[in-house]
């Protein structure tokens, strides 16, 4: 088996080196493959803008009126809150059919191009090859389990139910909680009338000590429970944008309508890095008369420059690659001919080439 020169001598001497407009006349045809040919759509890049927005629910206690006589705990709230606030933000590009860059393959002895593999969503991603999976990058989320909580009361005595005041109750479950307090410290110091026999036995006395005292103290400094939500926008840039409205987050009621005032603006600015030279017009214009020569067309992706922003400050800014400001190639049928068997490999977000290789049958 010979393998022939390396990608880039390969595209240097078999592409046909003119940019092809990305209009096509193929937009309203299905794609598919058949025994004759196939339609194939290539790719643009969208954004998916991965936002982890943190809920803070506070509850306070029956007893937070007390939380500053009996505890010494300060600015404890009377008044129950809910608060959200971002904790992450991710931007991910994914693939999708670019209806303006529909191509036409026709099948014939003197080639050998009659394994196509295409997505779900018509975009070309090999020849002769198993496709390549995409990689991306996305928040690693996963909803935690939430123990059930204790309810405090269940920890209380006799002598603490039978109260006949709110204001006796809180005096005497402050005590308690001084004395789980005083136990923990007799532990520790090893000076407690029952010790634990070993290691395991003195974790497990310790934590039931703390939870005792967490459940009871939560009657004065209330309790503070926090849910964290992934939600996804998703944005499909075909050329430059200027701070365009992306979402609005309220401290107060979480992600809202993006006409709802309440909320903070968050924008989205796409910037052409021109990574790729411009179209020739002359040569675009000889080019579209031979938007249906013999070949497979592919990607020349370029790059933007997405930058997310809170009101006027910069949060975020990355560099993702985008077929869009790119232009678009012919790679030569002269690749498929009988004398070569010709596995080609696209980049499954760009479709651009990402492998190319032949082999000589034997």
């Amino acid at each position: 088996m010979n393998r022939i020169p390396p990608l880039a001598t390969l595209l240097a001497a078999l592409f046909t080196c003119c940019a092809v407009s990305a209009q096509t006349q193929l937009a309203q045809y299905r794609p598919g493959v058949t025994t004759d040919g196939a339609v194939y759509f290539l790719p643009k890049t969208g954004i998916n803008v991965e936002v982890m927005v943190e809920k803070t629910t506070y509850q306070p206690g029956d007893f937070c009126r007390y939380a500053q006589r009996y505890l010494r705990q300060n600015d404890v709230s009377q008044e129950p809150s809910v608060s959200y606030r971002i904790i992450a933000i991710e931007q991910t590009p994914f693939a999708l059919p670019d209806t303006l860059k529909g191509y036409a393959v026709k099948f014939n002895a003197k080639t050998v191009a009659a394994n196509v593999a295409l997505a779900d969503d018509g975009r070309l991603l090999a020849i002769n090859a198993e496709p390549i999976k995409a990689q991306t990058t996305k928040l690693s989320f996963t909803p935690a389990r939430r123990p059930a909580p204790i309810n405090p009361r269940q920890l209380m005595s006799e002598e603490i139910l039978a109260a006949g005041s709110t204001t006796k109750m809180a005096e005497l479950t402050a005590h308690e909680i001084y004395d789980l307090r005083e136990n923990r410290n007799l532990l520790i110091k090893g000076q407690a009338d029952f010790m634990p026999q070993d290691g395991n036995q003195m974790r497990l006395m310790l934590h039931q000590l703390e939870e005792q005292e967490r459940a009871l103290s939560s009657m004065f400094v209330g309790t503070t429970t926090r849910d964290t939500t992934l939600h996804v926008v998703t944005v499909v840039p075909d050329g430059p944008l200027q701070r365009q409205l992306l979402f609005r987050l309220s401290q107060v009621n979480g992600l809202v309508d993006i006409d709802d005032l309440s909320g903070t603006p968050y924008y989205i600015s796409i910037e052409d890095m021109k990574t790729v030279p411009e179209i020739d017009v002359e040569a675009a214009m000889k080019a579209k008369k031979k938007q249906y020569e013999a070949g497979i067309y592919v990607n020349v992706p370029g790059r933007m420059r997405s930058t997310l922003f809170e009101g006027i400050n910069a949060l975020q800014t990355a560099e993702l690659p985008a077929p869009q400001f790119g232009n678009v190639e012919l790679l030569s049928a002269e690749l498929f001919n009988k004398h070569y068997t010709t596995h080609l490999w696209l980049n499954p977000i760009t479709g651009a080439v990402d492998r190319l290789e032949a082999e000589q049958p034997k």
